[in-house]
């Protein structure tokens, strides 16, 4: 069992192998999904001085087996009790370049203040971003029935109630 979502329904196996086949990674042809999802995370990072992040292909193997869950189960949902950090980022049809998720997250910027360490609407996409503590990061995309699933994974984990991200 990959995380702690409900258990897949075996019965609709025919149906699960397909999706399974049609979630593959994508691989843009200016540079490998590690290299841009990286650097885009490390720009939005250099904007509050919080030290740049390093890919683990432990993390994206995590990532895209979740992300391979999500298109099978058609749903998007973190998972529970989870040792990292993640954030998600679903779209219908396909081809999301990996600089446009992390700008898609960092745009929450706008709705965190720092002087207060509050949010005013969406903002966590972009404190697990930017925390301070993370040093690593892995990503993944699934592709299925219509649909593009990106996951990132984030270690050590942020978003601490009542902690600053930087």
């Amino acid at each position: 069992m990959i995380g702690d979502l409900e258990t897949i329904d075996l019965g609709h196996s025919a149906a699960w192998v397909m999706a399974a086949l049609l979630a593959a990674p994508a691989v843009a042809a200016d540079g490998s999904l590690a290299q841009q999802m990286l650097a885009a995370h490390n720009a939005v990072r250099a904007e509050v001085k919080t030290r740049p992040l390093v890919w683990s292909d432990k993390l994206a193997e995590a990532a895209q087996n979740w992300a391979n869950r999500l298109i099978v189960e058609r749903v998007l949902a973190h998972q529970k009790h989870s040792k990292y950090g993640e954030n998600l980022f679903e779209t219908n049809g396909s081809g999301t370049p990996p600089a446009e998720v992390v700008k898609r997250w960092a745009s929450e910027a706008a709705n965190y203040d720092y002087k207060t360490n509050r949010c005013n609407g969406a903002c966590l996409h972009y404190t697990q971003i930017v925390w301070r503590d993370t040093r690593r990061v892995g990503c993944a995309v699934a592709r299925g029935a219509g649909r593009e699933v990106w996951v990132c994974e984030y270690d050590p984990p942020g978003n601490y109630v009542g902690e600053r991200p930087w």
